[in-house]
């Protein structure tokens, strides 16, 4: 798997549908450099299981996220069409109706390729011909992307292991802090908790005040 992290963001543009139901045809994370925080989140199928939790999920702190000054996308390889039908379905029909972020349409496959998340993947045949192997959906795939459009955290789940929204925006106050205050995160931080400068003395004195 391709660690995209310290990486400029695979850039695209797609359909997507935003607002709860419009649809547009060029969306792109390029409107998001030097501006926002981008959480960009892949998920198999729309009308499945476990992924309506997600979405629901990361739209029920999408306030929190906001504060931060991150915005939220997802992404998968349906069309426009299944994400709008899905997103006017009620949640307790399966749907997630009240979801307001966007969701980007990825038929092509290529952008679930660029962020090397795509479950199938491409072989020839006997002909020399490129097939799909495999499905054609996306894993669990997220990635933290800075102002500057640099991946800063990735993480990438099999099919069943739903993600910890509470996770995402624990990650996001720790790169805000070290971005302004020039220090680091140890293991378990939180927002409020004492950090350390990256120092021989800094991880001695943390840890003796632990």
């Amino acid at each position: 798997m391709s660690v995209l992290v310290g990486k400029k963001a695979p850039k695209f543009n797609a359909k997507a549908v935003i607002n709860g139901g419009e649809i547009v045809e060029n969306f792109s994370l390029d409107q998001f450099v030097g501006k926002k925080y981008v959480v960009f989140f892949f998920y198999p199928a729309d009308f499945t299981f476990v992924c309506p939790t997600e979405l629901i999920a990361f739209e029920e702190k999408s306030t929190e996220f906001a504060s931060r000054n991150t915005v939220i996308i997802g992404a998968s390889t349906d069309s426009e069409f299944s994400h709008w039908k899905w997103l006017q379905t009620p949640q307790k029909q399966g749907g997630i109706e009240g979801v307001k972020y966007p969701l980007v349409v990825d038929q092509s496959l290529n952008i679930s390729k660029d962020y090397d998340v795509l479950i199938g993947t491409d072989e020839y045949d006997e002909e020399g011909n490129v097939v799909l192997v495999g499905e054609p959906k996306a894993y669990r795939g997220l990635f933290l992307i800075d102002k500057q459009g640099i991946v800063r955290h990735q993480l990438v789940n099999d099919l069943p292991l739903g993600r910890n929204v509470d996770e995402v925006l624990r990650l996001i106050d720790a790169l805000q802090f070290t971005e302004e205050h020039g220090e680091v995160c140890p293991a378990n931080w939180k927002k409020g908790d004492k950090a350390l400068q990256a120092t021989q003395e800094g991880i001695a004195s943390y840890l003796s005040e632990k």
